[in-house]
């Protein structure tokens, strides 16, 4: 049996201490997210090359340093493990060889938020939650119900009213309770508030509990296992509540103290949409914090996310890499989509379509050099968007 070395919590902002085996949101004492830490010593006598390769090919082969205690625990619906697929014709077309596509969109519900949801609700479960609520522009709410639907636990689910009527009918199809809202994703997050408080819910917002970031990681520990223990020169990723990109630079240190990793590290790219770009933003104006994005607006619903509570791990992420942050315009996501399509097979959703996107801006002003090497993310499938392409 492979055992969790998990050891405690830690606030990302104050470094205030907690204990790990109780129900958590927040910090109580400055409202920031709360980071698992592990002792990776005794990880590392385990969570070996060798050992990994006789693991099956799901998030759970890094159990080490996820944390869920109780194997019984470790819900699976095939999480994880996804192709990195070596983009050979797409970049030859554009000019950068060493393109490789980590694509996201084979996690069971069709996008990345299945890792975070799939360890969130675990650990919930494992911890005594009865009841689960989410806000969510779409794919985490179906990612939600369907770990939910696995747990047996009741899941409520707050949307925009304007989000495609897929992500709606795949929460309904696996029972959540969904009520659709007449705003944004952080008006929805006010109603999960709410409810939380009379009801009891657990909150299982973006970086407002301190797990699903522990299951987004291992998109970290996966590209390196996949690229021989090396990391790329650039990672591109599209970037709304930004636990992909923080998860993933998390895990970057956990592999180096391991010994599996060295020092460097890639550049990290945030890309986000010209119609809600708060960590751009704030990124270009050399802040940690971003401000609420009035009127936020993009076909992207994963980048409908007009604020951040764990914006300052995003943007310091960011300049710790020497990495940086754009925009890209509906027109051009949709644009690059097709072209990920035409020269990969895979069909992407806009997000993924606009890390191409920002990969052509970055090339053609020489960020990026041509034979460097890029993992551009595809977060989640075309099929739910399809709407953008009739």
């Amino acid at each position: 049996m492979i055992e969790s070395t998990l050891m405690h919590l830690e606030c990302g902002m104050c470094s205030a201490v907690y204990p790990a085996d109780q129900l958590w949101n927040l910090c109580p004492a400055c409202a920031r997210p709360l980071l698992a830490r592990y002792d990776l010593a005794r990880a590392a006598a385990t969570l070996t090359p060798a050992a990994l390769r006789e693991r099956a090919p799901t998030l759970w082969r890094y159990a080490e340093v996820l944390p869920v205690r109780d194997p019984d625990h470790r819900l699976s619906l095939g999480e994880g493990w996804t192709p990195l697929v070596h983009a050979t014709r797409l970049g030859g077309q554009i000019g950068c060889p060493n393109t490789y596509v980590k694509d996201e969109s084979l996690n069971p519900t069709g996008s990345f938020k299945a890792r975070g949801l799939g360890v969130a609700v675990s650990r919930a479960a494992e911890l005594g939650a009865r009841e689960l609520a989410i806000p969510s522009a779409g794919n985490a709410a179906g990612a939600l119900s369907a770990y939910a639907a696995l747990a047996g636990l009741p899941a409520h689910v707050f949307m925009p009213a304007d989000v495609p009527q897929p992500f709606q009918a795949e929460c309904r199809a696996l029972g959540a309770h969904v009520t659709l809202v007449d705003g944004l994703i952080n008006d929805c997050g006010a109603r999960v508030r709410a409810g939380a408080a009379e009801y009891g819910w657990f909150d299982c917002s973006t970086l407002k509990e301190p797990y699903r970031l522990e299951g987004k990681k291992t998109m970290g520990y996966e590209l390196a296992e996949q690229l021989g223990w090396q990391l790329p020169d650039v990672i591109i990723y599209p970037t709304g509540g930004g636990t992909g990109l923080v998860g993933m630079w998390k895990a970057f240190d956990e592999l180096q103290a391991m010994g599996l990793i060295d020092a460097r590290r890639p550049r990290m790219v945030s890309v986000q949409a010209t119609g809600c770009a708060p960590i751009v933003q704030a990124y270009r104006a050399g802040h940690e914090h971003a401000e609420l994005w009035p009127g936020a607006k993009t076909v992207a619903d994963g980048l409908r996310v007009p604020v951040a509570v764990g914006d300052f791990l995003i943007i310091r992420a960011l300049r710790a890499s020497g990495g940086t942050a754009l925009t890209v315009d509906d027109a051009a996501m949709i644009a690059h989509a097709n072209l990920l399509g035409a020269t990969t097979g895979i069909f992407a959703a806009p997000e993924g379509g606009a890390c191409l996107a920002a990969q052509v801006a970055l090339l053609e002003s020489g960020w990026i050099a041509p034979d460097e090497t890029v993992v551009l993310f595809n977060t989640g499938t075309g099929l739910k968007y399809a709407h953008l392409w009739v």
